[in-house]
């Protein structure tokens, strides 16, 4: 299921012109969020990242308080599922002055799979430590980590887990990671220019109400050899237990499971803030 489609909070059959920066380019940014009984998830924590992301590519983003009845507009009609809110710069093409676009809509999401297995990829594109202009910005140029992707399925891989040339565990694709060491979470820094997950920052949250010790910092990846249990967390994934980073294998691991409990419980409505 697709719903209604909104182009700048117009219903619209989807299309946007050839010459948008988001076709030409892979200018411009996004937002996924989950959409729990008609009611956006982690709604402010989403736009306040969309906002940084479009400052850092210096595009306009349309009044909030409209934005957040477009996004609430989509996630009745949907139900549970995905909601992304899309960005682009406009037209990419000389002497053309088309505004910004903001397409918003949802999507229905299957079951997400169980245990996942990672593949480690180097990903040299990532900027790791160094800084530069859109470091965690959330832009719309993903090719190189879907590259990451098909290569850890190339290999019998459900995806991919990005470490820098030195072997410096960074994070997935499209997901954060973490894992467990001697009772300690541990998850690389944001310091490293992963990307500020939201689902991360909930996670984290829910692992220091828990009583957890928490620590982010730079490993490289025989880290995890010492590690008990490893997981990755997103808007998609929630919070998933990762069984495998290329031959190591680790069973289902109870930090693992108290943060997937605790995760599920914030998102059933009657307990969970938005």
């Amino acid at each position: 299921m697709i719903t209604e489609v909104l182009i700048n909070g117009e219903p619209s059959d989807g299309r946007i012109p050839v010459t948008d920066s988001s076709v030409l380019r892979g200018d411009g940014c996004f937002e996924v969020m989950r959409a729990y009984e008609g009611k956006s998830f982690a709604l402010e924590g989403h736009l306040d990242r969309l906002e940084r992301s479009a400052a850092a590519l210096m595009i306009d983003l349309p009044d909030r308080v409209e934005l957040v009845s477009w996004i609430e507009k989509t996630a009745a009609a949907l139900g549970d599922g995905a909601v992304r809110v899309v960005v682009t710069r406009g037209s990419s093409v000389p002497g053309r002055a088309d505004p910004p676009n903001t397409i918003v809509f949802g999507h229905s999401l299957p079951p997400i799979a169980g245990p996942v297995r990672l593949l480690p990829v180097v990903a040299p594109w990532h900027s790791a430590d160094v800084a530069w202009d859109l470091a965690g910005a959330k832009t719309i140029s993903y090719a190189p980590n879907m590259a990451a992707v098909r290569r850890a399925q190339e290999f019998g891989f459900e995806d991919a887990l990005l470490v820098t040339p030195d072997g410096i565990v960074l994070e997935g694709p499209t997901f954060s990671v973490a894992w467990v060491v001697d009772g300690v979470l541990e998850t690389p820094s944001l310091d490293l220019g992963i990307l500020d997950s939201i689902t991360r920052r909930v996670a984290l949250e829910a692992a220091s109400d828990a009583g957890l010790t928490i620590l982010e910092g730079v490993w490289v990846l025989d880290r995890l050899h010492d590690a008990s249990e490893v997981m990755a967390w997103s808007t998609i994934r929630e919070v998933q237990s990762v069984t495998a980073v290329g031959e190591r294998v680790w069973p289902l691991g109870p930090v693992t499971g108290i943060l997937a409990n605790t995760f599920q419980k914030l998102t059933s409505w009657g307990t969970k803030p938005h």
